[in-house]
């Protein structure tokens, strides 16, 4: 609630100015104290202050998220996926980023499943803020035990709760509109964050030999844990730095 100064006979003091909302709750609780009004008008009039307040608390959610967007900023991929040979962001390390701020802005996450299509998973999120409002998000997500190729890779249940870690995973970075990857100026506009190929792989291995590089120093210094973690973008510059071992 604001407040104003306003010159009295006394000492200055500051008198609280109610919002148009708060004006509007208390008219009507104040009809709603008249014996004179009818049971229909009282229903009415309740009705009437229901509708205020959830506009209200409304404007307060949106406020906060537009608070808690403005406080994010691009999360770093720390994890791979070697069917598909690319990175991306855990659900671990979104929570980490995510939680303190969306707290603070006085949301709350409850997540869960819902009936969906066969060998689907309708993962749900319910996304609600202290002021009272609330939203639900929902995404399908294929739970067949299928891999990026299309062959049986895992059971039915180690297929679900794949599905539900990444459909929350996915829910999480929809609802806060997250961006991930490298976060370097501009200059990670062209990184896909697609992995290194399984001929660049042997290409890689062959010239390791060759040159007769230190592996566990060449995987360091180009700052991945296997060959495979090499993204395509780091290609060029892993095969200058093993160039650069020939005849030393």
């Amino acid at each position: 609630m604001t407040a104003i100064a306003l010159r009295q006979e006394g000492p200055t003091e500051l008198i609280p100015v109610q919002s148009e909302t708060g004006a509007i709750i208390s008219m009507i609780e104040r009809a709603a104290r008249d014996p004179a009004v009818d049971v229909d008008k009282l229903r009415q009039l309740m009705e009437m202050r229901q509708q205020v307040e959830a506009k209200a608390a409304e404007r307060e959610f949106d406020s906060a998220m537009a608070d808690a967007q403005s406080k994010l900023r691009r999360i770093r991929a720390d994890a791979a996926n070697p069917q598909t040979r690319s990175r991306y962001a855990s659900y671990a390390a979104l929570d980490r980023t995510l939680r303190p701020i969306y707290t603070d802005a006085g949301f709350a996450l409850s997540f869960n499943t819902e009936p969906a299509a066969e060998n689907m998973v309708r993962v749900a999120c319910d996304l609600s803020h202290r002021g009272g409002h609330k939203r639900h998000y929902q995404i399908d997500m294929p739970a067949d035990g299928k891999g990026a190729k299309g062959g049986d890779v895992m059971t039915k249940t180690h297929a679900t709760g794949s599905a539900v870690t990444y459909g929350r995973r996915y829910l999480l970075q929809m609802i806060f509109n997250l961006a991930v990857g490298e976060d370097d100026d501009g200059n990670a506009a062209n990184d896909t964050g697609e992995l290194v190929s399984a001929a660049q792989v042997k290409e890689l291995q062959a010239l390791i030999v060759e040159v007769g590089a230190d592996i566990p120093r060449f995987l360091k210094y180009i700052g991945v844990e296997s060959l495979e973690d090499i993204r395509a973008k780091d290609f060029k510059r892993a095969v200058a730095a093993l160039e650069s071992k020939r005849g030393k």
